[in-house]
């Protein structure tokens, strides 16, 4: 494999020429790590069979769950799709490029196998990041791209956090500084008769219906045990190494959870909002954000669940949880996703 380009600060510093060498790798087969506006990517050409399954090797990512493909242009969908309903046309049209990923009936032979997990679908998007953008133009290949992580850990919002996890494992890393939107794009699946939302993202549910009416979230949302039909719908995603739990109640409830777990030797740390962090004492305190503005929470949540990696002495993970509406859909779907669905309720008391 060959070695890794000098990764760039930002968009500005990374020249024409890193672009162009970037995309050229990926027409070898390589693999390239860069930026879009929910999270890096770890990209590879999706119609070659040896650039995706390096990628499922890279990641340890378990074959069965599929990717999502990449591309710069609509155009490009006919190659691999054999059908866009007006429906997904309309969403196109609204949140194109953007963080909202569809999913389509497959054109037979058209792309590695090993993409839509034998699925007769593909999750496709555009990104609206001007570095994935103007690699996926120069490249010219629907690049099959999931997050740039080892498989099972936060998904990563900055190039550091590539670094950390698959360094000497892929070719390239470009550097376009710190994701925006912070949690990956929404997947909604669009082949059958209604819209079901497989993954809350980057676009909510709302934004999604002022465009196409009633929208549904599958159930399986809440499961591990069915086949995923797309990415983030089974095993256990974006946890960090210390065990977390979820706390639903009062700060004076979350302050006794954290006794109760230093009473029996643990090490506290809790993920949580400036405002609940200010009226809580724990050993590590982590800020994701502000109660104000769930946006900003989305954005720090996988650098703040990624920082605990960094308290060796941390043992056990307290976390806060916010209302499911808007972002907040997102927001609790990762933070149940990196807990095991593991909950500290008041109400259980």
């Amino acid at each position: 494999m060959k070695g890794c380009m000098k990764m760039k600060t930002s968009f500005k510093e990374a020249t024409t020429t890193d672009i162009d060498a970037a995309a050229a790798l990926l027409q070898e087969g390589e693999l390239v790590a860069f930026p879009t506006e929910t999270v890096y990517g770890l990209g590879g050409d999706a119609t070659v069979s040896d650039s995706v399954k390096k990628i499922y090797e890279a990641k340890g990512r378990p074959s069965d769950n599929p990717l999502i493909v990449h591309v710069a242009e609509r155009t490009q969908l006919d190659a691999f799709v054999t059908d866009v309903s007006d429906e997904a046309q309309r969403l196109m049209d609204a949140f194109w490029p953007g963080p909202l990923t569809i999913l389509l009936p497959v054109k037979e032979g058209a792309l590695a196998p090993e993409v839509t997990a034998g699925l007769s679908t593909v999750a496709v998007r555009i990104p609206s990041h001007p570095v994935a953008l103007a690699i996926l133009k120069a490249a010219d290949l629907p690049i099959a791209a999931p997050s740039a992580n080892t498989s099972g850990k936060p998904s990563p919002t900055k190039a550091s956090h590539v670094k950390e996890d698959l360094a000497g494992r892929i070719a390239c890393i470009i550097d376009g500084g710190t994701t925006g939107v912070g949690v990956e794009s929404t997947v909604l699946d669009c082949s059958g008769s209604q819209p079901v939302i497989l993954r809350p993202g980057g676009v909510t549910k709302e934004a999604l219906e002022n465009v196409v009416g009633p929208v549904l979230t599958d159930v399986a949302l809440k499961q591990t045990t069915a086949a995923p039909k797309a990415p983030g719908m089974k095993y256990t995603h974006y946890a960090p190494v210390a065990p977390a739990y979820l706390v639903d109640g009062t700060t004076d409830y979350f302050q006794a959870c954290i006794r109760l777990f230093q009473l029996e030797g643990e090490v506290v740390g809790v993920l949580a909002t400036t405002e609940t962090l200010a009226d809580l004492d724990a050993d590590v305190k982590v800020s994701c954000g502000t109660q104000s503005d769930l946006a900003s929470i989305a954005a720090e949540l996988y650098d703040g669940l990624r920082t605990f990696n960094h308290h060796e002495e941390v043992t056990v993970i307290l976390a806060e949880t916010y209302a499911e509406a808007g972002i907040g859909q997102a927001i609790m779907n990762r933070l149940e996703k990196a807990a095991g669905h593991r909950y500290l309720r008041a109400t259980d008391r």
